[in-house]
């Protein structure tokens, strides 16, 4: 903490976290910002037996600001321990910015790459797209997650392509067959999102090996980019594993998009080489709710793909969140295991959380408990296409199934009810198996059909409650305790 700039906005970051009040709803298993803002997950990994999570933290501003990296950590994923702010923006080359990147861990040394934002004010005309901005890709190593060597700077606008514009960003590393190969999203000059794939041989020197898009444009920037590969535990003869490209789209258009966010989470499943010739399957939500964006994966030291997303959403005008009273804003999901059955991308859940599960209640067709802030629900027995589902979640949020709909809608759509502006989701689904709904004090997280299909959302109750209707089925509640 040697940099004047950095020892300041360690001392400023401090004082606002001693006055932080978190008020009524603060979530108890989901990790949130001491104050101010918190938004992308960045270098999620295990050290030993320790996850790491940085995150996108503006503490002197709940409604955003200039961005360092804020630090938590966990034992079991559930649990997570503040650690103060890791990353400042004190140098020339991340100034105004420690935006978003990774961690990789080998030889228990921490990797971590991010991007230096940078945005000139010694001209007035600058549109900080094609001028006036500087994406840096900064490479700094760490032993213990908590205290940094020296940044260094290892690719500038120069690095990268010359029909991109200055929007590059996000890098995310890892090993594969025997090269360190990262990918970072971009912008071209054309509008026309893309992925942009580098290869090294030191974790410091890097050269563009690919250029990943469709061909079509399908919006115009790609950010927070992932690759990774899943086996499929339906077809364990297939002879490649389920290749995945992740990208958080901006400026997606067309029907297919006017009643969702309006930016989204999703990825294609990749045919072909990621450093070659590739086909792109059409692109699928990681989650149709209000309140996801910017995922990343890792890697858990067991084998299972990790993923936590942002339970936030940038830029929406449509709803807000009542914790700006309580001087904070926003939260990450809770973690997520990914897995590919039959060609589909699955998410569940981290088995973690099942040790946090109390008091049991068990009930056929119907079960109405009041005052449940923090839960577990499983609704299980259905037979796919003729029962329907019907649950209020603190009374006001609805999810619902029937005539091939899966539905999230608040009852009361003004800004100070339950969903605070929020009002519907849906996704067309021709059959239901099963739902579980995981409710924290502030935000919902629904798994359909062992998560074939996701919906997140914040909400803000003003009393609590779970009410569940489903014929046929056998519903099964749980307190969850922190």
């Amino acid at each position: 903490m040697g940099n004047p700039l950095s020892s300041d906005l360690n001392a400023l970051r401090q004082a606002m976290e001693r006055l932080a009040t978190p008020g009524h709803y603060a979530q108890s298993f989901h990790l949130v910002p001491p104050v101010g803002w918190l938004n992308d997950p960045n270098g999620l990994c295990q050290m030993g037996d320790t996850y790491h999570a940085y995150f996108q933290y503006s503490p002197f501003n709940p409604e955003g600001g200039v961005k360092m990296w804020g630090h938590s950590t966990s034992k079991d994923l559930v649990r997570w321990s503040y650690e103060g702010t890791a990353i400042y923006p004190d140098q020339p080359f991340d100034v105004s910015g420690v935006y978003s990147g990774c961690a990789y861990v080998e030889n228990d040394l921490m990797h971590i790459f991010y991007t230096g934002n940078v945005k000139r004010e010694d001209e007035d005309h600058y549109d900080y797209v094609t001028s006036g901005r500087e994406a840096n890709t900064i490479y700094v190593t760490s032993r213990d997650g908590r205290t940094f060597g020296p940044k260094r700077l290892i690719m500038t606008n120069a690095d990268y392509p010359a029909d991109d514009t200055e929007h590059v960003r996000d890098p995310k590393v890892w090993r594969q067959d025997g090269t360190y190969l990262m990918v970072q999203g971009a912008r071209r000059t054309d509008d026309k999102g893309e992925v942009l794939v580098f290869r090294s041989d030191d974790l410091r020197h890097w050269s563009l090996a690919n250029r990943v898009s469709t061909e079509y444009p399908f919006g115009y920037m790609w950010e927070c980019p992932d690759y990774f590969e899943l086996a499929d535990d339906g077809d364990l003869t297939a002879s490649e594993h389920v290749k995945v490209l992740s990208i958080s789209p901006q400026g997606l258009r067309g029907s297919d998009w006017e009643h969702r966010n309006v930016y989204q989470s999703g990825y294609f499943v990749m045919r072909g080489d990621l450093l070659g010739e590739n086909y792109l399957s059409p692109f699928a939500l990681w989650d149709a709710g209000f309140d996801f964006y910017a995922p990343q994966t890792f890697q858990a030291s067991d084998g299972r793909r990790i993923l936590i997303g942002w339970m936030g959403m940038p830029d929406t005008k449509e709803y807000t969140n009542l914790t700006l009273r309580d001087g904070w804003q926003h939260c990450f999901t809770i973690a997520r295991e990914v897995t590919a059955f039959d060609g589909r991308v699955l998410q569940r859940p981290v088995s973690e959380l099942d040790a946090l599960r109390t008091n049991e209640r068990s009930a056929k067709e119907e079960l109405d408990v009041d005052g449940c802030k923090e839960f577990d629900l499983t609704v299980e027995g259905l037979t796919g296409r003729i029962d329907v589902m019907r649950a209020h979640v603190g009374r006001e949020l609805m999810l619902s199934w029937g005539s091939g709909i899966f539905e999230m809608r608040f009852l009361d759509e003004s800004m100070e009810s339950v969903g605070a502006g929020r009002k519907v989701r849906f996704e067309r689904l021709d059959e239901l198996r099963n739902v579980r709904i995981v409710g924290d004090v502030s935000s919902v997280e629904v798994f359909v059909n062992d998560g074939e299909l996701t919906f997140s959302t914040r909400y803000y109750p003003t009393a609590y409650g779970v009410d569940v209707e489903a014929p046929g089925t056998r519903i099964t509640l749980w307190d969850l305790r922190a």
